[in-house]
């Protein structure tokens, strides 16, 4: 299959990467050319601008991965759209607001494209683990791009369609929200065994036996005993925690279906705070697992 991946970013890179590892034909696109050079050095057919993916499609209907924030998204689908020819499939797999999917695939429709919103989790370890991908939009576009999201989902990712479009981001923004409440409750056990009635204990070693068959075995506790192992006192980490839109689109939209989500609200409340200067041994913890699994700054930015 061949298959345009535009943003080639954290994960972006590592999907161009892995389809290429899986046989299909990949070209790569990026706004910096270093890495379109990268991608172009393992076998990618290089894209350096816009037009240049359209021409290598010789006419055909191009299928296009785009791989971005969420703030610049409406902008480059609308630009794209001048460019695509009729027939092409467009999948958005960034951590697009739900709410805005089906204004753009109305506005791709009417020109003969399709939209595909694909919601996809593995952050930096994808690449190892396999992707997790939750689709929305049309039902045929996803049947034919199966062959490459089983591709990204070896060896132990999946995916799954969920309806129409948005469907698959709304899923996808669940799951993040969901990650903010794991995250928080993971940080501050651990911070109460720090700061509790027994001195020096092992963080990590407690880590390591939790993660042996008990009920809160996890990705996420692994990979904050592997930072405490690295790093047991998080030097280094200021402990102001970002949050990039997915938990806040997650209350907005449960206040307006009167959905109490105390545990969520909870989190997103410590990371704001966090913001302003209330930081703590927990909130490290959150900056330091952040950047375990998705690559992220350290000091609480994006």
């Amino acid at each position: 299959m061949k298959i345009a991946v535009s943003g080639l970013g954290k994960m972006g890179g590592q999907i161009a990467k892995m389809l290429h590892d899986g046989g299909h034909e990949v070209v790569a696109h990026n706004r910096s050319p270093e890495k379109v050079d990268e991608a172009k050095a393992y076998g990618a057919t290089p894209a350096y601008t816009d037009q240049e993916v359209i021409d290598v499609f010789a006419g055909e209907p191009v299928l296009l991965w785009i791989m971005l924030p969420a703030d610049v998204i409406d902008a480059k689908v609308d630009e794209w759209a001048e460019l695509l020819p009729k027939g092409s499939i467009v999948i958005d797999g960034g951590n697009s607001d739900y709410r805005g999917d089906s204004a753009r695939y109305e506005r791709l429709a009417a020109k003969g494209i399709t939209l595909l919103d694909i919601g996809t989790s593995g952050g930096v370890w994808g690449l190892t683990n396999g992707f997790s991908m939750m689709v929305g939009g049309d039902e045929n576009a996803y049947n034919e791009l199966v062959p490459a999201l089983d591709t990204l989902a070896q060896p132990h990712g999946g995916h799954r369609f969920f309806g129409p479009s948005g469907a698959g981001h709304f899923v996808k923004m669940v799951h993040n929200a969901i990650e903010y409440g794991m995250m928080q409750s993971l940080s501050e056990g651990y911070r109460v065994l720090k700061e509790g009635p027994y001195k020096d204990l092992d963080l990590a070693r407690a880590g390591d036996v939790w993660q042996e068959s008990s009920v809160i075995t996890s990705f996420l506790n692994d990979l904050t005993r592997q930072a405490l192992h690295e790093n047991p006192t998080l030097d280094g980490i200021g402990g102001v925690v970002a949050e990039s839109g997915e938990a806040r689109w997650t209350l907005e939209t449960a206040k307006d279906h009167d959905i109490p989500m105390p545990s969520i609200q909870a989190s997103f409340d410590v990371r704001l705070a966090s913001q302003q200067g209330e930081t703590n041994f927990a909130t490290k913890l959150v900056a330091a697992m952040r950047n375990k699994f998705g690559g992220h700054d350290i000091n609480g930015k994006q």
